[in-house]
């Protein structure tokens, strides 16, 4: 259940210091709401791709996911799919046809790569272009696993016949209707496929935008999103300023978005961060650091008898933080080995003592064990999970070949270096249970993440730190990362998301049957015998279930947390400090 919970000025961390923050200029519309000011916030990691085929990692979409949109997008306040520029949808008896309904008059950014500089308006033509693109093969193209894959009819053949044409291919499934209207058809009926619409792989941009950029889209975007690409000085900053065309208005008619600008900064050192909040130069602070959550949490009893200054939003989050185990590689090809590594890890600890408290211990497999999906159905307490075992983990080594960690071959666990301090903690505590335990000496290499992903897709790194956050809020988002479809049959090509590479035909038979399944009860059930497949086999080592939690400047409003952090920035607004006492909460 999400949390708000205003915080004491008085905590110590957050003792006057002085600041530099300017009071932005700002104007009252109907509804008490306020234009203008810039949204400040802070990414640990710099972004690594903003081209929407190619946005796989968290800082890159929240970038991006405020420039670009597709025909439908999720309600940040409870993750529901609700209309983009498509304004409605419908599905025949069978719901294996879709048809999807655009908004009349929206309009791409301004860009140079229009002739006269003036963004035209989307026709469903765009769309087709896109979803043709997101089913070509292409090293800029990591979507087409999660989107149209096994899903779209043609999906699969044009993106086949793209590795011998080297270009997009047509996707049959993918029907212009007229300028307004577009049906796609599936292969089979899919529940979750309107969630899959939302994703960035789905966004629509203009041809021209590609035919000019291309590669350079990484940075140069066109969308019809609220707010446009500004500036971009990477590792630096990148500015988002307000899409005065935007098409969508709120409840009382004002245009939105509200703000005049977004702005992001870069800064790697989480205590660095913090002090920036502190001197009110940032509106919000994702992630409070391990070794400042119990003093800045306090006491929720008399949190709201203090004098307040910030609120802090928390709730469970839909992501799962583990390590992947390349299943190809020779340390990691027996079950029995990789079964040795999850049982030989103490969770229970690293969540109460490295962790402080922040988060659930993975005793279960890949899927969070979030309200939302136990009350859709998902029998959490009936999956036996992993416990803290060291004789069973023994035991394991020794099945395996390696009594006592003998014969095991060099391992390197690979983390990436953002995420404060907390990465780096929690591995030198496995690090040395896995040699107290099974005799396992483990090195751990500290990598920028863009170098992370690129080592995991590419099969470089056996052994690697990885978290998964929902793409969208289902199941499937998870265990799609172990479908053997999603891993290439060649060792030399990219796994974009099975990034284990781990296959079994079981598995894939109840994830495929629970992809066709459209009622909730047997599609829940088919999920709990997923993961328990993957628990049985070692897929990976699960090592904790994440809450998100943020500091916000109490002038901050409609900007509610979610599972995902999914963050859309069309209709949050910043209250001038001289109108806090009258403005609406």
């Amino acid at each position: 259940m999400k949390k708000i919970i205003a915080l004491a000025l008085a905590v110590s961390i957050f003792a006057s210091c002085g600041g530099d923050k300017k009071e932005q200029t700002s104007t009252e519309a109907k509804g008490g709401v306020y234009y203008g000011g810039v949204f400040r916030m802070n990414e640990l990691e710099d972004f690594k791709n903003l081209y929407p085929l190619s946005t796989i990692d968290v800082g890159s979409h929240r970038i991006a996911n405020q420039v670009y949109e597709g025909l439908v997008k999720l309600n940040p306040a409870d993750l529901s799919v609700v209309p983009g520029v498509a304004y409605r949808w419908e599905s025949n008896e069978t719901q294996d046809v879709w048809t999807f309904h655009l908004r009349a008059g929206v309009k791409f950014h301004d860009d140079p790569c229009f002739a006269d500089g003036k963004g035209r308006v989307v026709t469903a033509q765009d769309f087709k272009y896109c979803f043709d693109k997101s089913c070509e093969a292409s090293a800029n193209n990591s979507a087409f696993d999660i989107t149209f894959k096994n899903k779209v009819k043609g999906a699969n053949e044009a993106f086949a016949a793209s590795k011998l044409s080297k270009k997009e291919e047509n996707v049959t499934g993918v029907v212009v209707v007229n300028d307004s209207t577009l049906t796609i058809s599936l292969t089979t009926p899919n529940a979750e496929f309107l969630n899959v619409l939302s994703t960035p792989g789905c966004y629509v941009y203009p041809k021209e935008a590609f035919v000019k950029y291309g590669v350079d889209m990484r940075t140069k975007c066109v969308g019809t999103g609220p707010f446009m690409v500004k500036t971009v000085k990477e590792g630096e900053v990148v500015i988002l300023e307000k899409n005065k065309n935007y098409w969508g208005v709120d409840e009382h008619g004002n245009q939105l978005p509200y703000l005049d600008a977004i702005k992001y900064t870069f800064i790697k050192e989480k205590k660095s961060e913090m002090l920036e909040f502190q001197r009110g130069n940032l509106d919000m602070v994702f992630r409070i650091p391990i070794e400042m959550y119990k003093e800045i949490m306090g006491d929720y009893q008399n949190a709201n008898a203090r004098k307040t200054d910030f609120e802090i939003q928390t709730t469970a989050a839909l992501a799962t933080n583990m390590y992947g185990l390349l299943v190809t590689s020779p340390g990691f090809a027996k079950k029995e080995a990789r079964l040795a590594f999850n049982y030989a890890i103490d969770r229970n600890k690293i969540v109460d003592f490295t962790l402080q408290g922040q988060g659930v211990a993975g005793i279960y497999g890949v899927i969070p064990p979030v309200e939302a999906f136990k009350k859709a159905g998902l029998d959490f307490d009936g999956i036996t999970g992993y416990t803290y075992d060291v004789d069973k983990a023994k035991a394991y080594m020794k099945q395996a070949g390696y009594p006592g960690g003998a014969g095991f071959p060099k391992i390197t666990l690979t983390i990436n270096s953002g995420g404060g301090e907390r990465n780096q903690q929690v591995a030198e505590v496995i690090q040395k249970m896995l040699e107290e335990n099974i005799g396992v000496k483990v090195e751990i290499n500290v990598v920028p993440f863009a170098e992370q992903i690129d080592g995991m897709q590419s099969g470089k790194q056996e052994f690697f730190r990885t978290a998964w956050i929902a793409d969208y809020p289902d199941p499937i988002s998870f265990l799609s990362l172990f479908y053997g479809k999603n891993a290439p049959t060649s060792p030399e090509e990219k796994s974009f998301i099975n990034f284990s590479r781990f296959k079994s035909d079981v598995f894939d038979a109840k994830f495929e049957a629970a992809v066709r399944e459209i009622d909730q009860a047997k599609r829940y059930a088919l999920f709990k015998e997923c993961d328990q497949i993957l628990i049985n086999e070692g897929a990976l080592i699960p090592l904790f279930y994440d809450e998100n939690d943020r500091l916000v400047q109490k002038n901050v409003r409609n900007f509610p947390i979610n599972a995902m952090e999914y963050r859309d920035f069309s209709k949050v607004y910043i209250v001038p400090k001289d109108k806090m006492n009258t403005a609406k909460k």
